[in-house]
């Protein structure tokens, strides 16, 4: 896909939706299939992560039927206790919240499940899902001791467990606490700092008893989520890519409509402001147990930063737009302590290093994050191929560059982008077309 700036490149101008949230579009399908009954998602992600973890759940037993013009799914299920034993191996696809949650599901289901995916999610690290699943009595298999998929589970008979992670993952959160509702006994996860909540939320607004306590979770096996409807707010972090693009082109002005603005997806807005962006988030609703709103963003003249490590974890997915909002500003942004971002579905720090560089913009990579030095304007005096890694943050960020840059930037594996935001290059153009 190539992007190049014109010679005015039209402002992004009026009011927009983006993709329902990708981390509550699985959970709402995960956690309706383990209610016995029918449950309805209305605004659910149609991207291909997504539909990968309805495909598993379906093969699982528990019957999806995505309706993507509505973007609403309806789930028939028998409920957790009444799963089983998939007769085909489980493909994830490229969704490491698919595999990592479903890993979690599987172990609470008796009989023998494969999960596997696609070249990107079988080099990703699973180790720290599959151990704490052992020590709960599932045996699990695969390359790499267990690290690497493809990775066969032979689930039941778990007991809980109280689980200290030393890295804040909600995935591996979500996943423990899932298999501990098929567990005897409490299961509690407790975590160094506070990881996304989504499963905490969704769980209590489907009946079950969630104990919480600090930066402790529990729950107790043989609870058990009720049917319900659903109703999906806009991604936060496809959002963002939209806030830097307004900020970026000369002229803009957009409002984005029903974003799900739960504190702990709202870090990378926070760091925006911090860069002198003109952006407000306005809430508005509460869907399931999740705060809604909207985001307002204008062209802004942006400054570096340094980003407080401590905010890492709660934006992790916003990084490779962050970096392009950094290579726009008035000066240094730095963040460190984003280890994580290497065994992502790329390395996105090595990706965005590359990518920035060929753009002209000069970095300095760390083993943990990178330097930005930021001309104000854009400092993308360059264009060439950027390799995406089949990445869609990575893709989407540069196609973001490509609005101000000066030549033509050509982003290779666009096709990536169907995980998460089918239609983004729609949605920019709609916006430009105000």
């Amino acid at each position: 896909m190539i992007f190049k700036k014109a010679s005015a490149t039209p402002p992004l101008r009026g009011r927009v939706r983006v993709p329902g949230d990708k981390s509550i579009s699985h959970r709402a399908l995960i956690i309706s299939a383990l209610a016995e009954g029918r449950s309805v998602a209305t605004g659910v992600n149609t991207g291909d992560d997504v539909m990968a973890t309805a495909r598993c759940l379906t093969a699982l037993g528990a019957s999806v039927t995505m309706d993507i013009g509505r973007s609403r799914a309806t789930i028939e299920s028998p409920g957790l206790d009444s799963l089983a034993e998939p007769a085909g191996v489980l493909d994830c696809g490229n969704s490491g919240t698919a595999i990592r949650m479903l890993l979690g599901v599987c172990a609470a289901v008796s009989g023998q499940s494969v999960l596997t995916g696609d070249e990107s999610l079988r080099r990703r690290p699973m180790l720290r899902v599959v151990s704490p699943l052992r020590q709960m009595g599932a045996r699990i298999d695969g390359r790499d001791h267990g690290n690497l998929a493809p990775l066969t589970v032979r689930g039941a008979g778990l007991e809980g467990i109280d689980l200290e992670t030393t890295v804040a993952s909600a995935q591996v959160k979500t996943a423990i606490l899932l298999a501990g509702l098929g567990a005897s006994g409490r299961t509690t996860v407790t975590e160094p700092v506070l990881s996304r909540d989504h499963t905490e939320h969704m769980l209590e607004a489907s009946g079950v008893a969630v104990a919480k306590d600090g930066l402790s979770v529990s729950v107790t096996g043989g609870a058990r989520p009720v049917p319900r409807e659903w109703s999906v707010p806009g991604d936060p972090s496809a959002a963002m890519f939209l806030v830097v693009a307004a900020l970026l082109v000369p002229g803009s002005e957009i409002t984005i409509d029903d974003v799900a603005i739960n504190p702990i997806r709202t870090a990378a807005f926070e760091v925006l402001a911090a860069m002198g962006a003109d952006i407000e988030v306005t809430p508005g609703g509460d869907s399931g147990g999740e705060p809604t709103g909207t985001v307002r963003a204008a062209h802004s003249e942006l400054r570096g930063i340094a980003i407080d490590p401590a905010q890492v974890p709660a934006l992790i997915d916003e990084v490779p737009a962050l970096c392009i909002a950094a290579a726009a500003a008035d000066g240094e942004t730095t963040l460190r302590g984003a280890a994580e971002l290497r065994v992502k579905e790329s390395d996105r720090i090595s990706l965005m290093a590359c990518g920035l560089v060929a753009l002209g913009v000069t970095v300095e990579e760390f083993p943990d994050g990178l330097a930005i030095r930021g001309r104000a304007g854009g400092g993308f005096t360059a264009g060439g191929d950027i390799q995406s890694g089949g990445d869609h943050r990575i893709a989407m960020a540069f196609a973001v560059a490509g609005l101000i840059a000066r030549e033509k930037v050509r982003v290779q594996g666009w096709s990536c982008v169907e995980t998460s935001f089918p239609g983004f290059l729609d949605v920019v153009g709609e916006a430009q077309a105000g």
